[in-house]
């Protein structure tokens, strides 16, 4: 992964995938999460829902 995309332990709500997008854009983790919902929707849940998990599991944890 990218330098600072992360899973981070501090800003995290479910398993901090969101957050560590947040840090690698550089942008505020309430409007990542905001957009994953969004996106998660119009898409019928389904492809957001498996992408979270793969992220999950892929983007290394944070020691934070």
């Amino acid at each position: 992964m990218a330098n600072g995309e992360l899973r981070r332990g501090s800003d995290r709500m479910v398993a901090g995938v969101c957050s560590g997008i947040a840090q690698w854009l550089g942008w505020p983790v309430d409007r990542v999460r905001l957009v994953y919902v969004l996106v998660s929707i119009f898409s019928a849940a389904f492809p957001g829902i498996l992408c979270y998990l793969l992220l999950w599991f892929l983007m290394p944890d944070s020691t934070d």
